[in-house]
């Protein structure tokens, strides 16, 4: 059975899991689902069609799943949905997709929202990602597993961010980071790899090491981008590291792709 404080208001037709947990003037939505093990502490608000996973904690004055702000959304059908083991802290704001990115917008597992994060309409969060106080995702943003974003920083709708990637504080990132990337400034460029959350992360020094040559090459100042990442993508086929990096940026995208400055590609 669902711990429901009295003063929370639960819509008809809500589900709530086993062990659910929903305290102090609460609200939620008659089309949501919490399922088991999920905690709302105080004064949050779930709407609309939200489907929020297992054992999730959600702090007070989190808004999840109101509606997007978006222009063009115009009540369409469309959902949130959140994994399982996520925190999402105070004041932070989740919004649902729009009928131009699919419909959904989805969280992953074990993520970690701090203060006033937001994650706009149709974003796309993995697993083990780290948004710090007041991140800011545009629509239709893409963070991969183990990403981190600094505090304060904004991020330009449609950019891709893939894992093991680190946004340095305040940051305003408008193109795609590299898998194992750092990027930092306004607007970011890339500053080299992610070298301190590799070593945290258990990659071994070799596997490191090959990261770090593929960089070099890849972002060496002769000949052109795709010459390069042809040349990385023969030497080091056999390494799926750096073939991640090379199929990251293969990829389909509407965004540039995040570079150093012309005197930093070391």
């Amino acid at each position: 059975m669902a711990d429901i404080h009295p003063t929370a208001i639960i819509e008809d037709g809500a589900v709530l899991g086993e062990g659910v947990r929903i305290g102090p003037y609460c609200t939620v939505s008659g089309e949501a689902t919490l399922q088991e093990g999920t905690v709302l502490d105080s004064h949050v608000v779930v709407a609309g069609r939200t489907n929020i996973g297992p054992n999730n904690r959600i702090f007070p004055f989190a808004a999840v799943g109101t509606p997007p702000q978006d222009t063009k959304y115009a009540g369409e059908p469309s959902e949130l949905i959140i994994g399982a083991n996520n925190v999402i802290r105070e004041h932070a704001t989740l919004h649902p997709g729009t009928a131009g990115g699919g419909l959904t917008t989805r969280v992953g597992n074990n993520c970690l929202l701090m203060v006033g994060a937001h994650v706009a309409h149709d974003c796309r969060i993995g697993d083990h990602v780290i948004l710090v106080n007041n991140v800011t995702l545009g629509g239709h943003v893409e963070i991969h597993d183990h990403a981190i974003l600094g505090g304060m920083s904004a991020v330009h709708q449609f950019v891709r961010i893939g894992p093991h990637a680190m946004i340095g504080g305040m940051s305003g990132v408008e193109n795609d980071v590299i898998p194992y990337g750092s990027v930092m400034g306004n607007r970011a460029h890339l500053s080299g790899l992610n070298i301190v959350g590799l070593k945290r992360r258990g990659f071994g020094r070799e596997e490191i090491h090959t990261l770090r040559n593929a960089y070099r090459l890849l972002f060496a100042q002769e000949g052109t981008m795709q010459e390069r990442l042809q040349d990385v993508a023969e030497m080091f086929a056999d390494q799926p590291l750096v073939m991640e990096i090379v199929d990251f940026i293969r990829a389909d995208s509407s965004r540039a792709l995040c570079q150093p400055k012309l005197d930093r590609a070391a």
